[in-house]
């Protein structure tokens, strides 16, 4: 019979809460739900325990769950109205825009400040349909963790039939160094060798471990980063 009884109560609080959790998150706009940034992921994170520990457990009182729901959801709003007039406050709130790539160019530090490997940023231009990092004129690592990609104007998509031209190349390139480490297995599908590669970068007077990445594309041709290469950026801010 307790048994039943502390069913019925998750059971009540259940068509309680969320009823109220809607409201709430309603009242804190969209932008809670479609960026989600550090400030926002920690009130959410806050509410689902605030939620998950009543629901779950007949025994805690509800209406301190139900004051601390609308507290959160209080305390959200007040920090999105500080973030848009508190330049200062928006610095210590969230993260700032980052530039990671200009000019086709990786910057090795920006990346390791934001703690992003290079793999995760080709994903992010691959998920944009961009598969070769030099037609990229600037990209940015948002906030909330999103890649915003300006292309080189040269690359900037013209369909083949406004041009009247035939496909020449897929616009595929190939990352031959991740990190300072030499892709063999991509090489050796390239059907190239690491002394080939030795010799590329010997011309360019570039030693290995001065590399942070390389890319080849289709027509041999190399695109290289190295460590701390002084690219000048424009500052970015909120």
């Amino acid at each position: 019979m307790e048994l039943i009884k502390d069913l019925l109560v998750v059971l009540g609080r259940i068509y309680t809460i969320y009823p109220l959790l809607l409201a709430v998150t309603l009242f804190m706009g969209r932008r809670s739900v479609a960026e989600l940034p550090v400030f926002d992921y920690i009130i959410i994170l806050s509410l689902g325990s605030v939620i998950g520990a009543d629901i779950a457990d007949p025994h805690i009182e509800h209406i301190p769950t139900i004051f601390a729901i609308v507290a959160i959801g209080v305390l959200q709003k007040i920090g999105s109205v500080l973030l848009i007039k508190s330049r200062l406050i928006g610095k210590w709130m969230t993260f700032e825009p980052i530039i990671v790539i200009k000019d086709g160019q990786f910057l090795h530090k920006n990346l390791k400040k934001a703690r992003y490997p290079i793999d995760n940023i080709l994903q992010m231009l691959r998920e944009d349909q961009i598969f070769d990092i030099n037609t990229v004129d600037m990209a940015v690592l948002e906030p909330n963790g999103t890649l915003s990609v300006l292309k080189k104007m040269g690359k900037m998509t013209v369909t083949l039939e406004d041009l009247k031209l035939k496909r020449q190349d897929s616009g595929l390139s190939y990352a031959i160094i991740k990190e300072g480490r030499v892709q063999t297995i991509t090489l050796q599908k390239l059907n190239l060798t690491g002394k080939w590669l030795e010799n590329q970068l010997s011309e360019r007077e570039i030693l290995l471990d001065q590399v942070f990445f390389a890319s080849l594309d289709e027509q041999m041709s190399l695109n290289i980063t190295v460590y701390d290469k002084e690219i000048p950026v424009p500052p970015l801010y909120h």
